[in-house]
């Protein structure tokens, strides 16, 4: 019986259904549902289609592929140019595979015989070929895909040319002969036109041809074979998107697992420290001797010699009103100022502050910022109301010198006022790099994430380092002396202190009492003293008490002074005028 071509198309039809998974990685357009798959030629079939056919119209290719065993494709292509003409071919190596991934391609071992030359420029080998015959060898990992239930081999037979073709031939074969399906397309990029023929002879071998190839098209033959057939190598990538560049990958993995152990530990980190601080205020006090004695005489040295405008801010890290009146006292008992009640003529209380000595280089600036405020130049005495009628004052400058102060005893790290240090310019570094570092990997190698990790990261310690303890190990050792000198005020007697030096240890201990919230319990303790007892004329800092034999009535009158200056200096608005609570002993 002898069958006609359209018969033998019809039963190699079914015979070899086609196996394509359309929802598998691809090279190029989704494989139709019925492969082009050709029985062997029929009798009485001329020509062998294995081999390049003259024609002198133009230039002619015959490509030959070959898998190998470890998965590599082997191609040699043979071009025939008439004329003396030069033709350049440019060999994708990446090609579309879907909407948001390329296939990847690498050639290696290119070997060009004849007139032409290669070289691969980026993700392309150009071919530049000269008149006459040339063959070009190469050989090519990632044309083996593992699909579901079969293997697929994908290659662009011809690609780039940039000139036309009249005519290709190819064949391909495989480590098995067994090729359930063929399919080939032919023309311009991503459509589905079919091949001019492609068959699978009898011994196996896939044969393929294409008339009339214009420059730029391509023809892309894919073969499925058995699964398993050899070990696949193909390669997909992530095109460079918006999208994709956000997307989870195993380096994104590692980098948030990263960011999470950092937030977990920087955390843990945080806590530690402020449980360390807070331990530092609660706990006992530390044995501080606060009377020194040298002979017979004895002398009031504070802890690490902190002033009573600093003890306040040691202890809750902010400049209060009560830490400049302190200061003021401290002042006076130093004969730098002098203070005096005076009554106006309608009778009502006033005080005023004099000047003893100028402000020398004893002073710290906090302090030199206190008597300039009170006393400018040129002024040598004031009352309280004349300050008050000047309008409020501006301590802006003294909180600033004394938060700079307890930073330069390296009681704190950084001014305790500010959430800022340096863990919080590295945290604002971080996230400068992060959204840089985001832009730049969204169009260049993808990973966004990883910069959007890493401002994370920078949010977090800005955030974090607001919440780390400003005081220093010296600052918390100075927070338990400060108790135990709190516990000398609880428990001194006049007794224990030599009657030569009754007043100058009562003036020196004052201004912390009056910082510490004790004032009327040490006005109290030393209610009975003749400030006279050592010889000198009483208390030489506060006027209108020089007659008096004991502390009784000084002990009524400097609360009204102190409640005047603090009445006065919140009145800035700047500070908090609370009186302090008393430091646990």
């Amino acid at each position: 019986m002898n069958w006609g071509p359209a018969t033998v198309l019809t039963v190699a039809a079914l015979m070899f259904p086609s196996q394509t998974d359309v929802n598998s990685p691809s090279g190029g357009p989704p494989l139709p549902g019925l492969p082009q798959v050709s029985a062997p030629p029929a009798d009485g079939v001329q020509g062998d289609a294995g081999q390049v056919q003259p024609d002198a119209t133009g230039p002619s290719a015959d490509v030959a592929l070959k898998v190998l065993r470890d998965g590599s494709l082997s191609v040699t292509e043979t071009v025939k140019i008439p004329g003396g003409q030069q033709l350049v071919r440019r060999i994708p190596l990446r090609v579309a595979a879907g909407d948001d991934q390329d296939r990847v391609y690498t050639i290696r071992d290119t070997k060009v015989t004849g007139t032409g030359k290669a070289e691969q420029n980026g993700d392309q080998l150009v071919l530049t070929l000269g008149g006459g015959e040339s063959v070009t060898t190469y050989t090519v990992d990632g044309s083996v895909a593992d699909l579901t239930g079969n293997q697929q081999v994908r290659w662009q037979l011809a690609s780039g040319w940039d000139a036309e073709l009249a005519r290709l031939t190819a064949s391909f074969i495989a480590p098995v002969r067994e090729a359930s399906s063929v399919d080939c397309f032919a023309g311009p990029i991503g459509s589905s036109q079919q091949c001019s023929l492609s068959e699978v002879d009898h011994s196996g071998i896939v044969r393929v041809e294409q008339d009339g190839l214009k420059a730029d098209e391509r023809v892309d033959l894919a073969v499925q074979l058995p699964p398993g057939t050899v070990p696949a190598n193909a390669r997909f990538e992530k095109t460079a998107t918006v999208a994709n560049a956000f997307s989870l990958t195993p380096l994104v993995g590692i980098g948030f697992g990263t960011l999470a152990l950092f937030l977990i530990l920087g955390a843990l980190a945080v806590w530690l420290l402020r449980k360390r601080d807070v331990r530092a205020l609660s706990a006992g006090s530390e044995p501080v001797d606060v009377l020194l004695r040298d002979g017979g005489r004895v002398y009031f040295a504070s802890p690490d010699g902190v002033l009573p405008g600093q003890v306040g801010t040691v202890v809750d890290e902010t400049v209060d009103v009560v830490d400049i009146t302190a200061t003021v006292v401290d002042l006076a008992v130093r004969n730098y100022l002098w203070i005096a009640e005076v009554r106006g003529a309608t009778g009502a209380v006033d005080w005023q502050l004099a000047r003893r000595n100028a402000a020398d280089d004893n002073l710290l600036d906090f302090e030199r910022a206190i008597f300039g405020l009170l006393l400018p130049p040129g002024t040598d005495s004031v009352l309280l109301s004349e300050l008050r009628g000047r309008g409020s004052l501006d301590l802006r400058k003294v909180s600033d010198a004394m938060y700079h102060d307890v930073v330069r005893k390296r009681w704190f790290a950084h001014r305790p006022d500010s959430g800022r240090n340096r863990l919080t310019w590295v945290g604002v570094g971080l996230l400068v790099l992060g959204l840089v570092g985001t832009v730049v990997l969204t169009f260049t190698a993808g990973h966004a994430l990883l910069g959007v990790a890493l401002a994370v990261a920078g949010v977090a310690l800005t955030v974090g380092a607001g919440w780390v303890p400003s005081r220093t190990a010296r600052g918390r050792a100075l927070v338990g002396q400060v108790r135990g000198l709190l516990n000398y005020l609880h428990t001194v007697k006049v007794t224990d202190v030599p009657a030569a030096d009754h007043e100058m240890v009562f003036s020196r201990s004052l201004p912390y009492a009056v910082v510490l919230g004790e004032t009327d319990r040490w006005l109290e303790t030393f209610a009975g003293l003749d400030p006279s007892s050592d010889g000198s004329a009483g208390l030489y800092w506060f006027g209108g008490l020089e007659r008096e034999r004991d502390l009784r009535r000084f002990a009524a009158h400097l609360p009204s002074f102190l409640t005047a200056l603090d009445g006065l200096l919140a009145e800035s608005g700047h500070l908090r005028s609370i009186r302090p609570e008393p430091v646990p002993a």
